[in-house]
């Protein structure tokens, strides 16, 4: 039975490396440096990958994924599967039990109660949950007793490890964020900044968009780890400074997604003070298409929402013959060489689920023209095309980075010959990627035409992923702008594929209705312009031990097993 047979595999678990420790906090002081600092140590109030992998050094998910995408037990005493009964024959129920013993950093008891109100607190429906895909399907929670967590989900659910798995969704304190549901979950700073957590470290200070300072978890459920006594998390910079405090200097331990050109990097690497660690998963940069109206002339509140539908993008021509100008391999060769690859797939990972989807990778500037000509904008005296006595001019925003600043430029100059003006904005990473509801330069507010930027998903099934670009994950001000959907694109039969594939349990099945909606989004409707699959790329000093790059689940996945190499 194929369903059993992919159930039993996500189940499969592994020991992680064992560490070279002698007793907790004995190797004292860990600097790790994230040139992206962190806004939030609460991963629900954040999709930016900086704030989720931060707060997975204090918080975590009843189970998480090892580096081979695997499912592995983090709160929980096994992965619930169809042969230990924890999944149903229905596949309608999963059973959790959580390990014996489990504590929180505060030392009080880790329950079912707790991932109850974790549920709740991010389906909350007068709050913005940055991590509601995670939770689709589900009709309730039972807790029969403190230590077991039943979900029951709408539909057969054959990929139930969704909800509580992986960094994206941790389990949260329900004694500590009960007075943060709904509306009151951005003003909860206190919780959200100092999260009492299970995993291997606790939050000493957090200065926003600065630095975290972590101290080992004296209830660690593991008495010998963590082998750091504390944790440094510098924010900030750019990523060639970060390179260097690891690779030159040997400032820091740890330097996370060193976004370079790939002769760069290996200039540092050649100074001998510490090794890049590489790996492909799921991270594609690429260019989202805002399908409403971000003018500064709207009033405030309606900017960049459903009210008002963009006036140019909302042609799917247009959109096409943008994506049709870029030479993405040229892209990939100057800005990854070895580690990216280009791509026309949001989900280019696992490769049963990748879509043949290869028609991008040949610019055609030509054609673009000639679509452009079809939808009616004709080229001006100035070069810039027009309609309707409207020029065609878009703002382009991406966070600040050496090689998003070279795309940029080079895409401003390929839309130019076809007509586009272009005007780029640039945003601090910190705040592109934060979740501050009050800021006009998040990605999720989007207060732009087009923006450009990458993320992935966590373990290798990409329903929660795809899920995301349902009508009701748009953000907005009435889920204070954590929706998921930051395109806005909205399509009742795309939803109708994810309720599909959320009960469909035939692997080969999935596989073909993934690639389908992989495809809407991207080769059919463009409103997701896919650029370059991108391997991570990460370095640690050569005195730090232990390192696994994982790709599947928060980076710094093991960090309770990293220890000091003896000089």
């Amino acid at each position: 039975m194929k369903l059993r047979t992919l159930l039993l595999g996500a189940a499969a678990s592994m020991a992680l490396a064992p560490a070279a420790m002698a007793e907790r906090g004995s190797d004292g002081e860990l600097k790790i440096i994230y040139w992206q600092a962190p806004s939030t140590m609460n991963p629900y109030l954040s999709s930016g990958t900086k704030d989720v992998e931060a707060s997975s050094l204090v918080l975590e998910g009843l189970a998480g994924f090892n580096e081979k995408g695997e499912v592995i037990p983090r709160l929980a005493a096994e992965i619930p599967s169809l042969e230990n009964g924890g999944i149903s024959e229905d596949l309608k129920t999963v059973t959790w039990k959580i390990k014996e013993g489990v504590t929180w950093s505060d030392g009080t008891p880790v329950t079912s109660a707790d991932a109850k109100f974790t549920a709740e607190y991010c389906l909350h429906p007068e709050g913005g949950c940055a991590q509601a895909a995670r939770y689709e399907g589900i009709a309730s929670i039972d807790t029969p007793d403190e230590r077991t967590v039943v979900i029951n989900f709408t539909e057969p659910r054959p990929n139930p490890f969704t909800a509580f798995t992986g960094a994206t969704s941790p389990l949260l304190q329900k004694a500590q964020f009960e007075n943060c549901l709904g509306a009151a979950a951005s003003t909860c700073t206190e919780q959200n900044f100092n999260p009492i957590g299970t995993g291997a470290f606790r939050v000493v200070e957090f200065k926003t968009n600065d630095v975290v300072t972590l101290e080992a978890n004296p209830e660690y459920r593991e008495a010998d780890k963590p082998a750091f006594a504390t944790v440094t998390l510098k924010g900030g910079g750019d990523a060639a400074s970060a390179a260097r405090a690891v690779l030159e200097t040997g400032e820091f331990d740890y330097a996370w997604n060193l976004q370079l050109a790939p002769d760069v990097l290996a200039g540092m690497e050649a100074a001998g003070q510490g090794k890049l660690v590489t790996g492909f998963g799921t991270l594609v940069e690429r260019i989202e298409m805002n399908m409403t109206d971000p003018s500064p002339d709207l009033p405030e509140g309606e900017r960049s929402t459903t009210k008002h539908p963009h006036p140019i993008l909302s042609d799917e021509r247009v959109r096409r013959a943008l994506s049709m100008a870029i030479d993405r391999e040229l892209l990939t060769e100057i800005g990854y060489g070895q580690a990216g690859r280009a791509t026309c797939n949001l989900v280019p990972a696992p490769e049963l689920f990748a879509s043949d989807n290869t028609d991008c990778l040949t610019q055609d500037v030509e054609g673009a023209k000639a679509l452009l000509e079809e939808a009616g904008w004709v080229m001006g005296s100035d070069g810039v095309r027009e309609k309707d006595g409207k020029k065609l001019s878009l703002l382009f925003q991406t966070s600040v980075n050496a090689v998003r600043q070279d795309f940029q430029a080079l895409i401003k100059q390929w839309w130019s010959e076809i007509g586009v003006e272009t005007e780029l904005k640039t945003v601090d990473g910190s705040v592109f990627f934060g979740g501050d509801a009050g800021s006009p330069d998040t990605f999720q507010k989007f207060y732009a035409d087009v923006e450009m930027y990458a993320n992935n998903f966590d373990g290798t099934d990409p329903e929660p992923y795809l899920a995301q670009y349902t009508c009701e994950k748009i953000p907005g001000p009435d889920n204070q702008w954590q929706g998921e959907n930051v395109n806005r694109f909205c399509d009742e039969a795309y939803d109708e594929k994810v309720v599909e594939l959320g009960r469909t349990g035939d692997i080969e099945e999935r596989a073909k209705l993934a690639r389908a909606m992989n495809d809407m989004l991207t080769k059919d409707s463009m409103v997701v312009v896919p650029l370059v699959d991108r391997g991570r790329v990460s370095a640690h000093s050569n005195s730090l031990g232990g390192v696994v790059l994982n790709t599947w689940d928060s980076e710094i996945w093991n960090a309770a097993d990293w220890y000091r190499i003896a000089e």
